[in-house]
């Protein structure tokens, strides 16, 4: 099934921090907002959604479109790997 993936950007005092990942299913991928990537199954979302969190607990980025881009790279890779 396919997923939309979105994630909250919000600022602290040593930069951009993105947390609260969300998977949400979609017919019409916006790549604009988000990515969209293909999981099996809730089980298979809910452990890549665990990773990213995971991954980007301790991050901090110095502006949106650096997070954007990077969270966005993060997850067409893991996306990728699976192929």
């Amino acid at each position: 099934m396919l997923y939309q993936l979105g994630w909250a950007t919000l600022p602290g005092l040593r930069g951009l921090s993105v947390s609260k990942f969300r998977a949400t299913p979609t017919d019409a991928p916006d790549n604009e907002r988000g990515v969209a990537i293909e999981f099996a199954n809730q089980t298979e979302r809910d452990a890549f959604l665990h990773e990213i969190e995971a991954a980007f607990a301790a991050r901090r980025f110095t502006n949106t479109a650096d997070a954007f881009d990077t969270v966005k790279a993060y997850a067409l890779e893991h996306a990728a790997k699976k192929l």
